[in-house]
C-alpha cells in the first residue's frame, strides 16, 4: 500500500507540478521519518550519525544565511512582503536582512571577526515584484551587484558571498543576473529559477560560469536523479523536513556520490532541522558546507532545543547524544501556551 501510493504521488507530482517537495505530505513523512530514525538512535544509546556509518570528519564549515531574526515570522504573502527596502528601520542587532542592502560590508566583517567565512545574501529578490522575473533593468542589476562590489572591495576573497534568488527569474533575467555576478566570483547561485524547468537550467548553466545550487523547492531524489544526469545541479541543496525525511536525504546523498556532486543541506526552519543536517553531514563524504542562521541560533533555537553546537572558527561539529542528540528545552515544554497534542497509544 505505502510503496503504491508512493507510485502514485511521484506520477502525479512529476506529471502537474514539477516534483516539487515541501508539501502538507512530504512535511509530515519526514516527521515521522525523522522521529523513527531519532527512536531507533536512543534506543541504541548512539548518535543517528553512527547508524550511518559513523562520522567521517570531526567538523564542517558553516555558512550564514543573513536573514533577520522576524524573517520567516507572521503571516506573509510571497516572498516580496519578506524582502528589505534599503534605508528600512532594523529590528535589533542581527537584523541581517537590513544590513546585507544597507552596510553589506559592516556585516561580513561581523561574520569574519566570528571566524564564519561564507555568507549567503538575496540582494535582487526585490526587483522581481516589478516584472514578475521576466527581466531586470540595468538599474535594478547594478542595485542588486551593489552589496556584492562592496564586500569585494571591503574584505576581498576573505568570504565566498553565497546568492539566493528563491526561484523568482525567468530564463533571460537569470542570465543577465549571473553573468552579472561571474566577476564576483561567488560560491554558488541559488535557485535562479523555477528549478522543475530543467532545460531552462541547461541554458543557464551553459550561458555562465557561475555555479548553480538547488533545491530546497524539488528536493526530492525523484527530481534530483533528472537533475544530475542533466547536468544542471552543482550544488545539492535540499531541505530534509520538505523533501520526506532523513532515508529521502541519504537517497539524494548516495545519488550526489554517484554523480559526483557535493551536499549542502538547507536550514532556515528550525532547530530539530539543522541537528538532522549536522547528523548527515557528519556520516556524508560529500557533504561541503551546512546553512546556519546566526539570528535564528542565538534566538528561538536556543529556547526550543538544548544540545545544538555553536560554530567555532568558522566551523560547527555535531551534537554528541543519542539520536539527533538534541533534547527540548524544559522552559520550553513548561510554557503555558504551548499547545501539546498526543496520540490515544
Amino acid at each position: 500500500m505505502a510503496a503504491h501510493r508512493e507510485r502514485i504521488g511521484r506520477v502525479i507530482a512529476d506529471r502537474f507540478m514539477g516534483t516539487p517537495s515541501r508539501s502538507i505530505e512530504l512535511r509530515g513523512d519526514a516527521a515521522v521519518d525523522m522521529a523513527l530514525w531519532d527512536i531507533l538512535a536512543r534506543s541504541l544509546e548512539i548518535p543517528l550519525h553512527r547508524l550511518r556509518g559513523g562520522p567521517v570528519r570531526e567538523r564542517i564549515r558553516v555558512y550564514n544565511t543573513c536573514a533577520g531574526p522576524a524573517y520567516n515570522t507572521g503571516r506573509t504573502v510571497g516572498w516580496v512582503s519578506k524582502l528589505a527596502e534599503p534605508g528600512a528601520a532594523a529590528a535589533g542587532p542581527l537584523a541581517e536582512l537590513q544590513a546585507e542592502l544597507d552596510d553589506p560590508a559592516g556585516l561580513a566583517r561581523s561574520l569574519l571577526a566570528e571566524g564564519v567565512t561564507a555568507m549567503k545574501i538575496w540582494p535582487f529578490d526585490r526587483f522581481a515584484r516589478d516584472t514578475g522575473g521576466s527581466e531586470i533593468g540595468a538599474a535594478a542589476l547594478e542595485a542588486g551587484l551593489a552589496p556584492v562590489r562592496a564586500i569585494r572591495e571591503t574584505v576581498g576573497s576573505a568570504i565566498d558571498v553565497v546568492i539566493e534568488c528563491h526561484g523568482l527569474w525567468r530564463l533571460p533575467a537569470a542570465v543577465g543576473t549571473a553573468r552579472a555576478l561571474e566577476p564576483y566570483g561567488v560560491f554558488w547561485l541559488e535557485d535562479p529559477i523555477a528549478v522543475h524547468r530543467l532545460d531552462d537550467l541547461r541554458r543557464l548553466k551553459e550561458a555562465t560560469c557561475v555555479l548553480l545550487a538547488g533545491s530546497e523547492n524539488h528536493g526530492t531524489a525523484h527530481w534530483y536523479r533528472k537533475a544530475f544526469a542533466a547536468g544542471v545541479i552543482d550544488y545539492a541543496h535540499f531541505d530534509v523536513g520538505w523533501m520526506g525525511g532523513p532515508s529521502e536525504a541519504l537517497d539524494v546523498s548516495a545519488l550526489a556520490r554517484a554523480f559526483d556532486r557535493c551536499i549542502a543541506p538547507h536550514d532556515c526552519v528550525g532547530p530539530l532541522m539543522l541537528a538532522v543536517n549536522l547528523q548527515l553531514s557528519a556520516s556524508q563524504p560529500n557533504g561541503v558546507v551546512c546553512e546556519t542562521v546566526r539570528a535564528y541560533r542565538r534566538g528561538w533555537y536556543r529556547e526550543v532545543v538544548e544540545g545544538l553546537c555553536e560554530p567555532e572558527g568558522g566551523t560547527i561539529g555535531w551534537p554528541a547524544g543519542p539520536g539527533l542528540g538534541v533534547e527540548l528545552a524544559p522552559a520550553f515544554v513548561a510554557r503555558p501556551d504551548l499547545l501539546r497534542r498526543r496520540s490515544a497509544a
